[in-house]
């Protein structure tokens, strides 16, 4: 997570663009938003800290529906993950504990009714690679655009303001 490109950043973590996109900007996109301190498990952080982390996944959920068109009249898949870097072959090889390797991050994943691939076909469930074939299996997919982020990221700062009444 950490050579992630940081977009917004505030009370609540950071959103990212991934380094290993799972769907491409043209499908509808992929964010990361990552709490304000690694945990393995979100019930490892504060009330406070949830409760911010919380407002950031729905603000950057909304500013993704509301920024890009090719999310017009479309949705989100929201998905905390972690488990490849729990898989024998992620560094470092071999059998991992989960609060030692596991870092909780939420997935945001726009669905375009118009989507191409067939692993994004509106209407189903997304499929993703064994994680063995997870870099080769993303590197078809174009991230979200500097304008697309820089857009988002606005939305995001309005809408922690306006709607959470929340200052950055």
């Amino acid at each position: 997570m950490r050579d992630n490109k940081v977009i917004f950043s505030g009370a609540g973590g950071t959103v990212t663009l991934p380094v290993t996109p799972l769907n491409g900007r043209e499908d509808g996109g992929h964010l990361l938003v990552n709490p304000p301190r690694e945990v393995w498990e979100r019930s490892e952080l504060t009330a406070s800290e949830l409760m911010h982390w919380s407002f950031l996944v729905a603000a950057t959920g909304a500013a993704m529906l509301a920024t890009l068109p090719q999310l017009k009249d479309a949705c989100l898949n929201y998905w905390e993950a972690g488990n490849w870097s729990l898989h024998d072959t992620a560094p470092p090889v071999g059998s991992k504990n989960p609060r030692d390797h596991r870092r909780v991050h939420l997935h945001i994943f726009g669905r375009s009714r118009t989507a191409s691939h067939a692993d994004w076909q509106w209407g189903e469930s997304p499929r993703f690679p064994a994680c063995i074939d997870a870099k080769k299996w993303s590197s078809q997919f174009a991230i979200l655009t500097p304008d697309e982020c820089r857009r988002i990221s606005a939305g995001i700062e309005v809408l922690l303001q306006e709607k959470f009444n929340l200052a950055h």
